[in-house]
């Protein structure tokens, strides 16, 4: 198994954290891992993205072109992403924001409506966790269990006391995940 992932979208979103925890997630099962990171000068509002490869053999190279999975939270990485994801692959999006939606019919693309989804769990900051439920449910290659291990390790000890409210918006996003196209 090997599932190269892209997370996109713009900075204060918990894109590069949810990175970091797929990519524990991944440690905790025994997988090889990479995490790479890409972002601007500006630490919230610009764009940034985060790429996790997880796989049960060796990673020759950190660097990618074409992914398995697009998890896409802003327009501007719906544009550059989307046509970057290989047949057959995955695309993850959070409608909120977007002006055109996913067009391609060789992937599967699934909507999440994590805005929202905060909104009814009253904790905006659990946006990115909702987002995260909604990847593991259309692939779910690190089991619950194993990305439970790795929140707790990404959070800092002072922010320990949010884990229970983190899993719950996880859970919240493996439900709220629509399917709009299956390949």
């Amino acid at each position: 198994m090997k599932e190269e992932i892209i997370i996109a979208g713009f900075g204060g979103q918990g894109v590069l954290f949810m990175g970091r925890i797929l990519a524990y997630g991944g440690i905790m099962q025994d997988q090889e891992v990479t995490w790479m990171p890409s972002y601007g000068p500006e630490m919230r509002g610009g764009t940034c993205n985060v790429s996790v490869i997880l796989s049960d053999n060796k990673i020759s190279s950190p660097i990618l072109s074409r992914f398995d999975t697009a998890i896409i939270l802003n327009q501007q990485s719906l544009d550059k992403f989307e046509k970057q994801v290989k047949p057959g692959g995955v695309l993850i999006y959070d409608p909120n924001g977007i002006t055109r939606h996913p067009e391609r019919k060789d992937i599967t693309i699934c909507r999440i409506a994590a805005v929202d989804e905060a909104a009814k769990l009253g904790n905006a900051k659990a946006y990115n966790m909702i987002v995260l439920g909604a990847y593991l449910k259309a692939k779910p290659v690190v089991s619950m269990e194993n990305v439970v291990k790795g929140l707790r390790k990404s959070l800092p000890e002072r922010h320990q006391h949010l884990m229970e409210m983190n899993e719950k918006a996880i859970r919240v996003g493996m439900e709220a995940v629509e399917i709009l196209h299956k390949v």
